[in-house]
């Protein structure tokens, strides 16, 4: 399944048209704020398909009914870009575990480049709900060899995948290798067109790089 939220007028899509300008993204607080705020929303729709059950609260003037979740997620992200949009998440499900992977793109010297994964700390998933957010889905492979790797931490119940902006082929690719399982895709846009580097376009360039700076070669 997957979820666009970019297609229903609402103030999300200010956040989005945010990020993706080129001159606002210039100045790397607003940035940084604007993912943490599309996580924070994301974090919002994706409760809405969580187990809720009755807790009773005790309030100065008497007991209140209210229906809260059950079981809290974990939440994942990819270093260094996804820290921003992992946070936004953080900020609403304030009692999840969470796990860090990095996860990268290394080219040879025709410019072709495979993804590693070389670090992952995380918590047990096994029969959990996870949030796996990364700012960019463009390929799909970085998100895959995520998921692949945490496969030795068990199988979760559920599996969210939250991006800002994807590309239509890198969906598609998730969704042919996730066949049968459990797996949301949680989206603010869908573009049309990936680079030969496999940027998408129009996207929004290097989400780590402005949100955090340029990284040396």
């Amino acid at each position: 399944m997957v979820r666009n939220l970019g297609e229903t007028n609402s103030v999300f899509n200010q956040f989005i048209a945010e990020i993706r300008n080129s001159e606002l993204q210039n100045d790397r607080m607003r940035f940084r704020r604007n993912l943490e705020r599309i996580g924070e929303i994301f974090a919002y729709e994706i409760s809405k398909t969580f187990e809720f059950q009755d807790v009773e609260v005790t309030t100065p003037l008497g007991v209140a009914t209210m229906p809260l979740i059950v079981n809290q997620p974990i939440l994942a992200t990819i270093l260094r870009a996804g820290l921003p949009l992992h946070q936004g998440l953080l900020n609403y499900f304030d009692k999840a575990d969470n796990a860090f992977i990095t996860a990268y793109r290394k080219y040879d010297k025709n410019e072709a480049f495979e993804i590693r994964v070389e670090y992952i700390s995380s918590p047990s998933i096994e029969d959990k709900i996870l949030i796996l957010s990364d700012p960019m889905l463009a390929t799909g492979a970085s998100i895959m060899k995520t998921l692949k790797g945490l496969q030795a931490l068990g199988k979760p119940k559920h599996i969210h995948i939250v991006s800002a902006l994807a590309s239509i082929e890198g969906v598609e690719f998730v969704k042919r290798n996730v066949f049968g399982k459990n797996v949301t895709i949680w989206v603010g846009g869908l573009d049309d067109e990936l680079t030969a580097q496999a940027y998408i376009v129009p996207g929004l360039g290097d989400a780590g790089d402005l949100a955090f700076g340029r990284k040396s070669d």
